[in-house]
């Protein structure tokens, strides 16, 4: 087996790429399942496997996509994506036997000020929180960090799902909330890697799961939104290992 910072080098570059090669291929129009056959035909284009498929084998999908009130795991359905809506990409691969995951969210064609303020709000937190990030921080450091963002925003901040840590597996211990109080928690060393992810909505944080048994919608039928990096903890301070 490769080594594993190396692995997840490679494979959070190659999945930063497949991420940044998606948000300019997808426009008006496209369906959801021809979108996620074209993901699954760059990770296996790139030499990666399709995480989805060996960690959640009942994952009928490459990819998770979530539009507007679904807020993650969103099964890819043959459903066309319209001027104006919201979509959220949530992509994980599995390189030389290593996980990576990250997630974006997009406006398909042109969106209002109310969805533009909670996709900017939502991927600043994300930032603010990796600021945190060096061996010895607390992790009620970075959930303090995000939630301070979201909290100055105004959105309704998810508190059910959180980050998590990744390698060997897609989610390994610790879980990595997205608010919290400074000083408190499971403290990081170096070398270890991890996800941050908030996410955030436009009304209430409550959340419920769909018929397909997968799908995360937003309870209130608000529109949510969803930024996830995977971050390489190191003395100094960190390292993105999924940015493009």
């Amino acid at each position: 087996m490769a080594n594993k910072l190396d692995a997840m080098r490679e494979g959070g570059e190659i999945l930063g790429r497949i991420l940044a090669e998606l948000r300019g291929y997808v426009q008006v129009g496209m369906n959801e399942k021809d979108i996620d056959k074209w993901v699954e035909g760059k990770i296996l284009g790139y030499g990666a496997e399709v995480a989805y498929y060996e960690e959640e084998p009942n994952f009928p999908g490459a990819i998770c996509i979530s539009v507007n009130d679904e807020l993650i795991h969103g099964v890819p359905e043959d459903n066309v994506l319209e001027d104006g809506d919201k979509v959220s990409f949530d992509l994980s691969i599995k390189y030389q036997g290593y996980y990576v995951d990250s997630a974006f969210t997009m406006i398909i064609g042109k969106g209002g000020p109310a969805l533009k303020h909670l996709l900017s709000c939502t991927e600043n937190a994300l930032y603010e929180g990796i600021k945190q990030v060096k061996a010895g921080v607390a992790l009620g450091d970075i959930g303090a960090a995000v939630e301070a963002v979201l909290e100055k925003g105004k959105l309704g901040i998810i508190r059910n799902y959180v980050g998590h840590g990744i390698g060997e597996r897609i989610h390994m211990p610790p879980d990595i909330p997205n608010f919290g109080r400074r000083g408190e928690g499971y403290v990081l060393s170096a070398g270890e890697t991890i996800c941050i992810e908030p996410m955030a909505s436009l009304g209430k944080a409550d959340t419920v799961v769909g018929k397909d048994g997968w799908t995360v919608f937003l309870k209130d039928g608000s529109i949510g939104a969803h930024f996830e990096h995977t971050i390489l903890v190191t003395e100094e301070g960190c390292e993105i290992l999924t940015k493009a």
